[in-house]
């Protein structure tokens, strides 16, 4: 070619999706702006398995595994011993695609009513969907506990805000910790937006579709990434779970 390319590695959740939307809206602008060949031409793989074969044409491990690209790794983790800091594990982007999914934890929370209502069909859907349950509890929400499970959207309206902590607080939680592959993303994308009327209108088999009556007694909380779900691990299980040690928990210390 008689231009330089850029190629990038990104990494997030929903990567191929949030990407290939990016990119769409980027060609609509830059079609009402110019029909210009000389504007930027964007390409992306589709798959993971082309993201791989390409990832290995353009760059080496030792391109990821570097202080300069800590957003491209897999996992760094640190151990602090007398005040410094210092590297005991890095996983590159290569083993992280070559391994796949990797069996995680993540936390589920019934809300008061729905769990009473329903539980022996919610477990069953768990254990169709292949998930673990590793630690359970059912516990009465403190308001502080509460007001740290809500996004901060909510927390923006008063009236809203203490809608919801007065649900949370008004009866008994069940708490779960499952454990599968992909767990995180995949507890999220089973529960689906939380407004249920949203979802019955997306998918009437999401479960909030099925189990929700409203935006506050939506039936569900779900930890919405992982590190959430460590937070909520360590809140809810401090003393731990009952699934096999992994290298993951014990480095994450739950």
């Amino acid at each position: 070619m008689s231009n330089p390319v850029l190629v990038c590695a990104l990494r997030r959740i929903n990567a191929f999706k949030v990407l290939a939307d990016a990119l769409e809206r980027l060609t609509q602008c830059r079609e009402k702006l110019s029909r210009s060949d000389s504007l930027l031409q964007p390409v992306m793989a589709l798959t993971p398995e082309v993201t791989f074969r390409q990832a290995v044409l353009f760059f080496t491990e030792m391109d990821f595994v570097t202080d300069h690209a800590y957003h491209l790794l897999k996992y760094i983790y640190f151990s602090y011993l007398e005040g410094e800091c210092q590297r005991c594990h890095a996983e590159s982007l290569f083993t992280y695609l070559q391994t796949g999914a990797q069996t995680l934890c993540t936390v589920l929370l019934i809300k008061p009513g729905a769990w009473s209502r329903s539980l022996a069909k919610i477990l069953r859907k768990l254990v169709l969907e292949k998930f673990s349950v590793v630690g359970m509890k059912h516990i009465n929400l403190e308001p502080d506990v509460a007001l740290g499970l809500l996004s901060s959207e909510v927390k923006q309206d008063p009236a809203v805000l203490e809608a919801h902590c007065t649900y949370l607080t008004s009866g008994t939680t069940l708490v779960l910790c499952l454990q599968r592959p992909n767990a995180v993303k995949k507890l999220v994308d089973l529960l689906g937006p939380e407004d249920p009327k949203l979802a019955r209108a997306l998918d009437p088999f999401f479960w909030r579709a099925q189990y929700g009556i409203s935006m506050v007694q939506n039936g569900f909380y779900g930890s919405k990434s992982y590190q959430i779900a460590v937070r909520d691990m360590k809140l809810f299980f401090p003393e731990g779970l009952c699934c096999a040690e992994c290298q993951t928990l014990e480095e994450e210390e739950v």
